[in-house]
């Protein structure tokens, strides 16, 4: 095989020729693409970038709202806990003091039922004794007992207080002025005579005595002059002592 200067010449020129036609066809535009493609990929990576970066500053701000809202979380439930905590301890205090006062108020009333109790438990003590004192005194009454009580009238008369005798005196003046003398037994005539003896001694107006027997007043005298009375017989201490037994608080 010859070598051909001429044919190896024009070779060199058809590559030549063929690298031109490449770059000016191909390499350029490839290029072009290339440096398209690359400005797009470092764009995305910068826009990537933007967006991560976004997303951790998103992400540091939601944790610190996340922490933020923890602590006010827990100031609140601290809060409520101390708000809790200072109505149970007031509730307490009111239910304490509700607790006394109904326990004093009990505590009263109890006193108070125990008073009465006492107070039923004494009149029914008095009563009995006043109804064993009228039956005793009804089987111990006597014409000496009268005796003893008529004499103890007269000389009560005898020694009336100075404003009983103004009663007396005060008397409006009859004609006719009349004395009711009540007896359990009937009185003696002396008896009478003494009575009256006294009587007009301590009245200036003429007076007229009426006698009549009654024996519920078990021993003793009443005597009924005008709006005045005078009581020494049993039924009338019996009455006194029966009502200081059943009288009201």
């Amino acid at each position: 095989m010859q070598f051909d200067l001429t044919t190896f010449i024009l070779e060199i020129i058809n590559f030549l020729v063929l690298i031109w036609i490449l770059q000016r066809l191909f390499y350029k535009p490839l290029l072009d693409i290339i440096a398209k493609r690359k400005q797009f990929i470092d764009q995305t990576l910068a826009d990537a970038k933007a967006m991560w970066q976004e997303a951790e500053r998103q992400r540091s701000l939601y944790e610190n709202r996340q922490n933020l809202w923890e602590r006010d979380k827990q100031a609140a439930v601290n809060a409520l806990h101390q708000q809790l905590d200072a109505e149970r301890a007031a509730q307490m205090a009111k239910l304490s003091v509700d607790l006394e006062q109904k326990r004093q108020k009990f505590g009263v009333m109890l006193e108070r039922q125990q008073q009465e109790l006492f107070l039923r438990a004494e009149k029914q003590a008095l009563g009995n004794a006043s109804r064993f004192a009228a039956l005793l005194l009804k089987q111990a009454a006597s014409r000496e007992l009268e005796a003893r009580l008529f004499a103890m009238l007269l000389a009560h008369l005898a020694e009336l207080p100075e404003e009983c005798r103004s009663c007396l005196q005060a008397v409006e003046s009859k004609k006719n002025l009349v004395i009711k003398v009540a007896s359990a037994y009937p009185l003696a005539d002396a008896q009478k005579r003494q009575l009256e003896q006294c009587l007009n001694g301590q009245i200036p107006a003429p007076a007229t005595f009426q006698y009549h027997q009654d024996s519920a007043l078990i021993a003793g005298l009443r005597l009924d002059i005008g709006a005045w009375v005078l009581n020494a017989n049993l039924q009338h201490e019996l009455a006194g002592f029966a009502e200081l037994a059943y009288e009201p608080d």
